[in-house]
């Protein structure tokens, strides 16, 4: 059967964008403040802002600035907020226990954030990264990562992170099975409520670079993580993780990095229809601040198309550094 076509000139396309209110009428994709997950790294200590060099406009916060930020984003209609702790050398240990002690920064940081936005979505990073002296997000034995003792320990971080006040639970080790061993332990323990959004699409990337400044990893990494994250050759093994972690618990799923993956993204909200996110990156954040800064691109317009990437290709919802400058914009 031959394609029908409209004679010209009866189909003229550029009718729906002569103006700002036409194209507003007929636009498919929407972002908004409420669309946006913010990324924010916190710290021991107190009074302090410290800025990240390859992340221009990220800082790192102590514990006690943790609630103006939080209040910020509140204010600017920002969704949620994901913590991320930064640890010194002298706090990183072969056994990881600082990863479920109550009192570390990232679990004092979701506790005040609770007590100054009582109504804010709170999101945890369950990895040993952090902790790890090996730098790795798992138990490093004999130069391999461990799976199943690393399971055990991310059920008992996943545990204090929702007794300090987390709503959103954020496995982003990339073991086998810790999605069921960790809803398993939530139930378990009476946080039925607390949500997992499982990073299931988590890629050996390059664009990772600048977060390992941010959380003190860079010096501490030994060899790379090929093992345990997935070959960004690959796209048909990202809907076989997805599919698994959605059958062992998981309430929604991530792909991460972001505009690299926007493939893996509908692909997989093609094929699960469950609540999809993206994680745009330290790496792509940087690189669009580099660039602005050396005048080659408009920030702004490059900042919000990168974003509605997201969207388009059937993204729920975005972890982004630029959030709080988004939502300034997108604000008015």
């Amino acid at each position: 059967m031959q394609p029908i076509h409209a004679p010209f000139p009866s189909t003229r396309l550029r009718r729906t964008r002569a103006t700002p209110a036409l194209r507003a009428l007929v636009r498919e994709n929407s972002l908004s403040a409420g669309d946006l997950i913010w990324p924010i790294f916190v710290r021991k200590g107190e009074g302090i802002e410290e800025a990240i060099p390859s992340m221009p406009g990220v800082t790192r916060r102590s514990v006690d600035k943790v609630a103006d930020a939080a209040r910020m984003a509140a204010d600017l209609g920002i969704g949620a907020i994901c913590v991320f702790p930064y640890t010194g050398p002298e706090d990183r240990t072969e056994d990881c226990a600082g990863a479920w002690d109550a009192g570390n920064p990232a679990n004092r940081a979701i506790a005040a954030i609770r007590q100054a936005v009582p109504d804010m979505a709170i999101m945890s990073d369950v990895a040993l990264d952090t902790y790890n002296i090996n730098g790795h997000d798992g138990f490093v034995e004999n130069g391999e990562i461990v799976n199943d003792r690393t399971v055990e320990a991310l059920v008992k971080m996943a545990l204090s992170q929702a007794g300090a006040g987390a709503d959103i639970i954020g496995p982003s080790d990339m073991m086998d099975g810790r999605i069921g061993a960790i809803r398993a332990a939530l139930e378990g323990a009476g946080h039925s409520n607390v949500t997992i959004l499982s990073y299931a699409a988590k890629y050996a990337s390059a664009f990772y670079g600048p977060f390992r400044d941010a959380v003190g990893a860079s010096g501490a990494l030994t060899g790379d993580k090929k093992t345990y994250q997935m070959d960004p050759a690959n796209s048909d093994e990202a809907l076989r993780l997805v599919a698994r972690d959605l059958s062992e618990g998981a309430d929604m799923v991530m792909v991460k990095p972001g505009l690299p993956y926007l493939d893996i993204c509908r692909r997989v909200k093609d094929t699960f229809g469950a609540p999809t996110f993206a994680y745009q990156v330290s790496g792509e954040y940087a690189m669009i601040k580099a660039a602005a800064q050396n005048g080659w691109i408009d920030e702004e317009r490059v900042m919000i198309e990168s974003l509605m990437a997201f969207k388009r290709a059937g993204c729920d919802g975005v972890l982004t550094y630029f959030a709080p400058e988004a939502a300034r914009l997108l604000k008015g």
